[in-house]
């Protein structure tokens, strides 16, 4: 499994960088300015490397194979992929939330009027 990480971590981070220069047409570097700091290809490759151990860890995958192709696809769509993970979370935190009773309801239609 150690192996396995460490070639999504390697394979994402290089499919980021890719992505990276694809989408811009050439590879920014970091910058810092007045207001904040502009991490240019180092953020599409943090992102990438996320993705990749996200994705290859969720997986369970045992074949090598899997891995890199798995690799490949999160590490060049990372910034996809961590946007449907934060919507997955959202979704399961509405359903989380507990349902106001009828007598609830009531009580606050009541407060409400005063």
């Amino acid at each position: 499994m150690l192996l396995h990480l460490l070639l999504a971590i390697f394979i994402g981070g290089s499919m980021g960088l890719l992505g990276h220069a694809k989408k811009q047409g050439k590879i920014e570097k970091p910058r810092v300015t007045k207001r904040f700091i502009y991490l240019g290809f180092l953020e599409e490759m943090i992102i990438g490397t996320v993705a990749a151990v996200l994705v290859v860890a969720s997986s369970d995958t045992d074949s090598i194979f899997r891995v890199v192709f798995l690799s490949i696809l999160a590490g060049y769509g990372g910034e996809r992929i961590m946007q449907r993970v934060e919507f997955v979370r959202r979704a399961e935190r509405q359903t989380e939330l507990p349902v106001e009773t009828n007598q609830e309801q009531e009580s606050n239609k009541k407060n409400d009027a005063i």
